[in-house]
């Protein structure tokens, strides 16, 4: 199995351009504006959430005395899971996520919708794929045990 290649770009810089992009779309190539009931109220649950999700994982982090740099995951001093680790081995992204629907729902095009879904794969392939070999390296069988009872973006498994 190969080793992914070490992401360069940190992913709020990553969801500052994708939520660029976003706008730009929405702008140039609005494609089908999107009705959304209760749209103002969705988007202040999604950015909440988001914040809250965020939040929690740093804290987490910041309790455990290991790094937040998604840059740098080798340089992980102890496995963190639990509280939001309990239920997704990723909720930094998985917050940044939400904040880019709460942006496309605000936006309020369905072209607005590709940047949330563009976040998801790039993360998802790119940057997680390196945090979860860097993490396999460090950790063995302790990693490999928590992959295998939490999934990558929510929900334990049975």
């Amino acid at each position: 199995m190969s080793v992914p290649p070490r992401p360069r770009v940190p992913p709020p810089v990553i969801v500052l351009v994708t939520a660029t992009a976003m706008a730009a779309l929405d702008r140039w190539w609005p494609f089908a504006a999107t009705v959304v009931p209760g749209r103002r109220a969705l988007v202040a649950i999604a950015a909440a959430a988001g914040i809250g999700i965020i939040a929690s994982a740093i804290r987490r982090f910041n309790e455990a005395q290991t790094t937040v740099n998604p840059l740098e995951p080798s340089k992980a001093t102890v496995l963190v899971s639990g509280g939001i680790y309990r239920y997704t081995r990723n909720p930094m992204y998985l917050g940044l996520a939400l904040l880019l629907v709460a942006w496309a729902l605000w936006l309020g095009s369905a072209s607005a919708w590709l940047g949330p879904l563009a976040f998801v794969v790039l993360i998802d392939r790119v940057q997680i794929a390196a945090e979860e070999a860097a993490l396999g390296r460090l950790f063995g069988a302790e990693y490999g045990a928590y992959r295998d009872s939490v999934r990558r973006w929510f929900g334990r498994r049975a």
